[in-house]
């Protein structure tokens, strides 16, 4: 009995020595944001400030990713939304700083731990204000991506596509990608996709000028890409005609009327407004070898739209550390900056320079910069590619396109690099 009571008070002491240990430890970690909290000259708004005040605001715009002046309207439209009031205890983070600092993650993909040690703001918080930026900016941007609503704008974007890229009757190029994920708690093989990882997947339109015009986000990885498609609204608006798009016509110089469509790779169904390669091998100078190059041709856009969105905000480079609603939200966020900033008069040459997109030059390609860091992505991969029996009426369309690059369409270069 004596050993068992200088066993328990042994154990005891220990329990309360230890207990004095987690303590002191937790009131030295808070000190780098005890000490932020009572010194202004420590707020990252100021370092802000600072970068502002060297005057040729590269440093600025590499920093956010943006012009002053897009970062200054942002704020402006978000502030209310994101600000806080400071209490007896803490003055509360600037609305600026709660912006800067969600776009530095976006733009750098660091984890919170690693930006908690920067901002001086510990990792809680910031989980909490980097969803609630981002939920203001989609809610501010939402208006920068939507469907044309009628035959006439619809037609304008196919105006665009024959001009620049040679593809009549084009409504846009459409992808999908996988967004790596850590894996949900408690959600068995729901998210595992076809490479055995966590994901969700971000379905894309994209029009002629490199802007996203739909996307759905949020679909789990499990789901076969043909079922992600299936089950996506774009899909079902174009089944029930919803779209508004305009009527069958004749391509140029030619009388059979087809459809408007849009350009996919060989992940998607070939359906009567929905066109895709041939599959396997087709000799030089076969007219399903131009209509395979032509496609791809006008499909680029679409990848240099994921490529540009991926280079410039790097989060989407590197797994999320985040649960499928939030990781939703950060890549809408991203989708909607990304067409905010190809349509800002200050901001849509830092975002996408000279070079970064694909260019040609009499037909050869000049792959852009974001090429270069296309192997080192270990998020957004491709969609698995499905084999389908095509129908009958279906492929009779895409014959027809086919037979149109191979004769009146064809480009006088085209037989060079196909």
């Amino acid at each position: 009995m004596e050993n068992l009571g200088c066993a328990s008070a042994s154990f005891i002491i220990l329990y309360e020595l230890l207990k004095k240990k987690r303590r002191r430890r937790s009131r030295l970690s808070s000190q780098l944001y005890l000490q932020r909290s009572r010194d202004r000259s420590l707020n990252n708004t100021f370092l802000l400030r600072d970068i502002q005040s060297e005057g040729d605001g590269r440093r600025f715009k590499n920093f956010t990713r943006m012009s002053e002046a897009d970062f200054s309207f942002l704020l402006d439209a978000i502030k209310d939304k994101i600000s806080r009031r400071d209490t007896e205890f803490r003055m509360a983070i600037p609305a600026e700083e709660r912006l800067a600092l969600t776009l530095r993650f976006l733009a750098s993909g660091d984890s919170f731990t690693s930006l908690q040690y920067m901002w001086k703001i510990s990792k809680q918080l910031i989980s909490r204000i980097v969803p609630e930026v981002c939920e203001a900016l989609v809610d501010v941007l939402m208006e920068y991506i939507k469907l044309p609503s009628s035959p006439a704008e619809w037609e304008e974007i196919a105006q665009q596509f024959e001009n620049v890229w040679n593809f009549p009757n084009c409504l846009g190029a459409i992808d999908g990608k996988h967004i790596v994920i850590q894996a949900p708690i408690k959600s068995g093989s729901e998210y595992i996709n076809y490479k055995s990882q966590f994901s969700i997947v971000l379905m894309a339109l994209v029009d002629a000028e490199y802007n996203f015009t739909f996307v759905d986000i949020g679909c789990q990885g499990r789901i076969s890409d043909g079922g992600v498609f299936n089950n996506c609204k774009l899909y079902h608006k174009i089944e029930d005609g919803s779209l508004n798009i305009p009527a069958p016509k004749p391509l140029p110089g030619r009388s059979l009327k087809l459809p408007y469509v849009f350009v996919a790779d060989a992940a998607f169904p070939l359906t009567e407004n929905i066109m895709k390669p041939y599959s396997g091998y087709h000799p030089k100078d076969t007219a399903e070898r131009a209509y395979n190059y032509r496609l791809s041709r006008a499909r680029r856009i679409v990848e240099n739209a994921f490529g540009i969105a991926s280079s410039v905000f790097r989060v989407l480079r590197k797994p999320l550390l985040l649960k499928p609603e939030k990781a939703t939200l950060i890549v809408m966020t991203v989708v909607c900056l990304h067409n905010f900033l190809r349509r800002s008069k200050t901001s849509k040459h830092l975002y996408s320079p000279v070079g970064s997109l694909d260019t040609e030059k009499e037909g050869e390609l000049i792959p852009g910069t974001w090429r270069a860091e296309e192997k080192e992505l270990a998020s957004l991969l491709p969609l698995k590619n499905i084999p389908r029996r095509n129908k009958e009426s279906v492929a009779a369309i895409r014959n027809e396109f086919a037979k149109y690059f191979k004769e009146s369409g064809a480009l006088t270069w085209q037989n060079k690099y196909m």
